[in-house]
């Protein structure tokens, strides 16, 4: 507690002392002045006046004035003036001197009482710090005890940043503004930098504010400490806790009964609470029920639990790394949410399990090896270029210990120094670009070797085949070499040129055909010069421009054009502008000079040939038309003739009769077949199809034949055992057809031998077969047998037009059927007829 003194205490004595002997000495002085000022300036101005009054009277005579007795007067009168003042004076200061003296004696007393009083109130473990208004300097009493680390001198003192902790330096010097500002008195701990206790009391008396500083002992320092360690982990506690509220894990502390006591705010946003109280107040959990029991049942104090859990945090499947502590008063844990790094985890194992399975599949051989150099991958091309079992990949061998393996195998070349080149492969290791080599197996194989060193470490290795590729570039140069060989000794005449318009190459033939000599088709040589040198040769001067737009152009489509031009020397060309890859294109001409005359001269017989046959064609319908009348004419009167009404005939007349209605039927057929021949040939004919009755076919057509049959004493075998019981056709011609038939074999069969008519199916097909047993048809006979007109020069009873098989291969055609002939079973032939068995189609004989 501070002292009390008198009122105005030693420093107010000391000043108030002071000041009035300042005060005396100023007044003492100033009179003094005053009167010797009055007291010169008058008297020396009054003296002469008084003695030339005295004086000057008995010599001159002349009176005192009443100025000069005025001014005798004053000077009188201010001398009494300052004679009083300085008896005043003197008895005043006689009055000071006494109170001088008695305020000595009450300063002494008063020092006397400070020194006993700064006896009573400093010691060795206190000190005070007096600060008596704003701008004025502190006053320091007493000291502290050095070992607290307070410095021994005041200056040093008031700086308590350096010998008080950081935190209680700022606390304090808080608290001291706002005693010396606000007049709030404070009571605190603080501590020094070597760990001592001090209390430091702030209060403000006589408008004086004052820091008393003790070193605390005993009970109370350890008191002391004991607060200040528990303000200091309150303000940790406050910093972790607030450093808590701000990472993004949730972190919760759970009591000894494993209830809620304190969670963060990235907890209460995991569990959608409204705030931290409303959390711990309705005890939301983050991890369901197992987990939390899994934590509490693992959890030890001397182990932890560490694990990954996984729980729904706002309504989505979320994977945490849970670490949960266990100790005497509860439980402590936190959770870090790793479900971004699961997602990548999973989807890194996929892609690498994905690269696996490329790589497994891939024709090109690739292994891989780890950091230490030993075999962590390899496909199946791997294992099949190297023919290595399956036992010995699986432990996993080294780099080295692999080529060893290769070496003792015989599938490497051996190479001069074995240990530099194993060295020299292995060196990929410490290097930072893959490097390729080159190895040529003793089997003839030839790899390309890359080695690629992983930035983590380890080495992919992988080895391409370029056997093939060195064939087929050895082979490729051949065939380069052949073509230009083959070009060169071409007929047709080659131009290559590229995307700029500059020929690449040309052929011998290329020159010859448009008299270009070497130097002008040379490589390199632009198509605007060779335009030049080979318009004099071309009858159109637009020719090569054409050529020189489709090689230099930028059309959308490259297509490939043909045409012929013909040149003033009478050369005919064809030519072909082919695109060619790489931009290039490719023109080729061939000399069809002679080829095409023979082609005009065979156009020009082809015509007149149409010409002809169009003639014949006219003349043979033509003159069928005009025969049929006069036949039907001949026939009818002789049909007349014969009638018993006309009137007798005698034997001659009736032979004669009968010859001429034979000859007229056979003509009358004749015309009808040519006439069904040149329908056929205009194209107009068209069947009419329908069902047809198969029996009722073969039963016309063998009454139809009936007479011919008997004349010969030849017998018809009909066999339809086998045959469908309809078909599809025209009822009509297809009587024709067996009628021609029948009439064919009838020719050629030799007397009482027997014709057979069949009708079968085969699969698709209903066939129609006549068999004679006559001489037959040769092998080299068969293919005319169906042309018009031809009779083969085979024996037979009548000699006819040779148009009954052309008629029978044109009605079959128009059923969509073929005809064909076969040897008997029994010596002649047969004849085949095969119609289809669906329906159909209508068919015209122009097709």
């Amino acid at each position: 507690m501070p002292v009390k003194t008198d009122s105005l205490g030693l420093t107010g004595r000391r000043g108030l002392k002071q000041t009035v002997i300042r005060h005396l000495d100023g007044f003492r002085r100033g009179i003094l002045t005053g009167t010797a000022l009055l007291s010169g300036g008058y008297l020396a101005s009054a003296l002469p006046a008084l003695a030339q009054a005295t004086g000057g009277s008995a010599s001159t005579g002349p009176g005192v004035s009443s100025f000069d007795v005025i001014n005798f007067a004053m000077v009188i009168g201010a001398i009494s003036a300052a004679m009083i003042s300085a008896i005043w004076l003197i008895r005043e200061r006689g009055k000071i001197d006494l109170e001088n003296i008695e305020l000595r004696a009450a300063l002494a007393d008063a020092n006397a009482r400070i020194s006993r009083h700064e006896a009573l109130i400093v010691d060795r473990d206190r000190q005070i710090v007096v600060w008596d208004g704003v701008g004025l300097p502190a006053e320091v009493l007493g000291q502290l005890s050095a070992e607290t680390g307070a410095p021994q001198k005041p200056s040093q003192f008031l700086a308590f940043g350096r010998w008080l902790a950081p935190r209680s330096a700022a606390g304090l010097d808080e608290a001291i503004d706002r005693l010396r500002t606000h007049a709030e008195r404070f009571d605190m701990v603080v501590e020094t930098t070597r760990g001592h206790v001090i209390e430091a009391q702030g209060r403000v008396s006589g408008g004086r504010a004052f820091v008393r500083f003790v070193t605390l002992s005993g009970v109370r320092a350890e008191l002391a400490e004991l607060t200040t360690e528990r303000d200091r982990l309150l303000t940790s506690l406050d910093t972790l806790q607030a450093l808590l509220d701000i990472i993004d894990m949730p972190v919760w502390l759970r009591g000894p009964d494993s209830k809620l006591v304190w969670v963060n705010n990235a907890y209460t946003q995991a569990v959608e609470g409204e705030d931290r109280q409303d959390t711990l107040n309705r005890g939301l959990e983050l991890l369901g029920t197992a987990t939390r029991e899994r934590v509490r049942a693992t959890a030890t104090p001397e182990r932890p639990f560490l694990d990954k859990v996984s729980t729904v945090i706002h309504g989505h499947r979320r994977f945490l790394e849970v670490a949960d502590a266990k100790t005497p008063s509860g439980t402590a844990g936190l959770a870090l949410d790793v479900s971004i790094e699961e997602d990548l985890r999973q989807e890194l194992k996929r892609t690498i399990q994905s690269h696996a399975e490329t790589l497994d599949h891939l024709a090109t051989p690739v292994a891989i090896f780890d950091r230490d150099q030993r075999l962590q991958f390899h496909n199946q091309a791997f294992q099949r270029l190297w023919e290595l079992d399956t036992p010995f990949l699986s432990r996993r061998p080294d780099n080295g210990e692999f080529l060893e393996r290769l070496r003792a195998d015989g599938k490497l070349p051996e190479p001069h120094a074995w240990r530099d080149w194993k060295e020299q492969m292995l060196s990929v290791y410490r290097s930072v670009e893959a490097t390729p080599h080159l190895w040529h197996l003793p089997d003839g194989q030839t790899l390309n070797v890359f080695a690629n060193a992983h930035p983590q470490g380890g080495v992919t290795w992988v080895f391409e085949n370029l056997t093939e590729k060195v064939d087929l570039e050895s082979r490729y140069n051949a065939l380069l070499q052949a073509q230009g060989e083959t070009i060169d000794h071409l007929a047709e005449g080659v131009g290559v040129f590229g995307p700029d318009g500059k020929i690449r190459l040309s052929n011998p033939s290329f020159r010859a055909l448009w008299g270009l000599n070497e130097q002008q088709v040379k490589p390199g040589t632009h198509i605007r010069h060779i335009v030049e040198a080979c318009e004099s040769s071309y009858r159109d001067a637009d020719g090569w421009k054409l050529f020189a737009g489709a090689i230099t152009g930028f059309e959308d489509e490259r297509r490939t054009r043909e045409g012929r031009i013909e040149l003033v020397t009478g050369l005919i060309l064809d030519y072909a502008i082919v695109p060619l890859p790489n931009g290039q294109t490719m023109i080729a001409f061939v000399n069809v000079t002679d080829s095409v005359g023979a082609e005009r001269m065979l156009r020009e017989k082809n015509e007149a040939l149409r010409k002809a046959d169009a003639l014949k064609n006219d003349f043979v319908q033509h003159v069928s038309y005009e025969l049929r009348s006069p036949l039907t004419n001949i026939i009818g009167f002789t049909e007349l003739l014969q009638t018993p009404g006309i009137g007798e005939l005698n034997e001659r007349q009736s032979e004669y009769l009968d010859h001429i209605a034979t000859s007229s039927s056979v003509l009358l057929t004749i015309v009808n077949d040519i006439l069904d021949l040149a329908t056929v040939d205009a194209g107009i004919m068209r069947i009419e199809s329908g069902v047809v009755d198969i029996e009722e076919l073969f039963t016309e057509a063998g009454e139809q034949i009936a007479d011919r049959l008997k004349e010969n004493e030849l017998s018809l075998d009909i066999d339809i055992a086998t045959a469908p019981t309809e078909m599809v056709g025209d009822q009509q011609r297809l009587k024709q057809i067996l009628f021609k038939l029948l009439m064919n074999a009838a020719n050629f069969a030799p007397d009482g031998s027997v014709v057979r008519l069949r009708c079968t199916r085969e699969e698709d097909a209903v066939c129609f077969s006549v068999t004679d047993c006559g001489p037959g048809i040769p092998e080299n006979a068969r293919k005319d047998v169906f042309a018009r007109f031809e009779t083969n020069g085979q024996p037979g009873r009548r000699r006819g037009a040779g148009l009954g098989l052309s008629i029978v291969q044109s009605f079959v055609g128009l059923h969509n059927g073929s005809v064909s002939i076969e040897n008997g079973e029994e010596g002649g032939a047969t004849i085949i007829c095969r119609f289809p068995a669906q329906r159909p189609l209508t068919r015209d004989a122009a097709e």
